[in-house]
């Protein structure tokens, strides 16, 4: 883990999605006290605002279907900056915001890791892959391509910038699918990405596949990325999301997985995204990732603070 500062950084982008509510994440997450319990587990804490989108440049693409292409490749590119600036000198958390964001969030630290002579590897928690292209997407809603782009599927460009250090396909592990197009099921079936789905995870556990990817990125040195979407939980424990998919994570899988992230002391950056305070019941999905967030920065069991009735 890096031993800088928490870097807080707002990323309201709700572009990718068809729905909105998503731009509203920052602000509901500092109502669920993240700054307070990352400072009450001993970390300086810099809340840097939000980052904002860049100019809109003119982009097209022959797939009619595409919602918001221009303001997704601005927001890209502003957040794959943000994030390399930003993870220089502290273990940024990316406050979303639609799965859009981490297109750019991931490219960033993709590059901050070559800066270090390392290689970016990526937890992705997730009921989907987000392996769609620009050209296979049929909803056109931009928050499921962001892994087909990270990882250098073609089609992108010239729309989007990058990325400018692809993320290896070997290097990525998907754990809570059970919501996958035909295309993606395809591109998982032809490629390297380690994926268990929410049956693997009924039948194995969550803490065995984990450790075998996670003993692979010690191995290699490799810093790591987790990105972390509400509809990776429960909808039962998690509602406050606009992609409801029965059968996620519990609430005990979901912090064994940050406990354990956090004992391999190599997770640089993380990402929380998906959350719409609009469809949320009383800030409790927020108030889940906040203590999620605080598992993965060092939170245990026995440290976590009884909430009064």
């Amino acid at each position: 883990m890096h031993e800088g500062p928490c870097a807080l950084i707002g990323a309201p982008v709700e572009a990718g999605t068809g729905r909105r509510g998503c731009g509203m994440g920052p602000a509901a997450y500092a109502a669920a006290g993240l700054a307070e319990a990352l400072t009450g587990l001993g970390f300086a804490v810099e809340d840097r605002g939000s980052v904002a989108r860049g100019p809109l440049r003119d982009v097209h693409h022959p797939n009619r279907a595409i919602r918001n292409l221009a303001e997704i490749a601005a927001w890209t590119a502003a957040l794959d900056e943000a994030a390399y600036a930003a993870s220089r000198d502290s273990f940024p958390i990316f406050l979303g915001g639609d799965h859009s964001l981490s297109a750019g969030t991931i490219a960033g630290m993709s590059r901050r890791a070559a800066a270090e002579g390392r290689e970016l590897w990526v937890v992705w928690l997730d009921a989907h892959p987000d392996l769609h292209t620009l050209d296979t997407t049929e909803s056109g809603n931009l928050h499921g391509t962001p892994m087909a782009y990270l990882t250098g599927r073609p089609g992108f460009a010239p729309s989007m910038p990058g990325p400018a250090v692809p993320v290896r396909p070997e290097h990525v592990c998907m754990i809570g699918l059970r919501s996958v197009d035909p295309v993606e099921r395809r591109a998982l079936a032809e490629g390297p990405i380690e994926v268990h789905d929410m049956r693997s995870i009924d039948e194995r556990g969550l803490a065995a596949p984990l450790a075998g990817f996670l003993a692979r990125a010690a191995a290699a040195n490799a810093m790591l990325h987790v990105s972390l979407d509400v509809d990776f939980l429960d909808p039962g424990i998690a509602p406050g999301v606009g992609t409801t998919v029965p059968g996620g994570a519990t609430f005990r899988e979901a912090h064994l997985a940050m406990e354990m992230l956090r004992d391999s002391g190599l997770v640089r950056s993380l990402d929380l995204v998906e959350l719409n305070p609009f469809l949320d019941e009383r800030g409790r999905t927020a108030i889940l990732m906040v203590d999620l967030a605080a598992s993965l920065m060092g939170r245990r069991i026995l440290d976590r603070p009884t909430r009064s009735s």
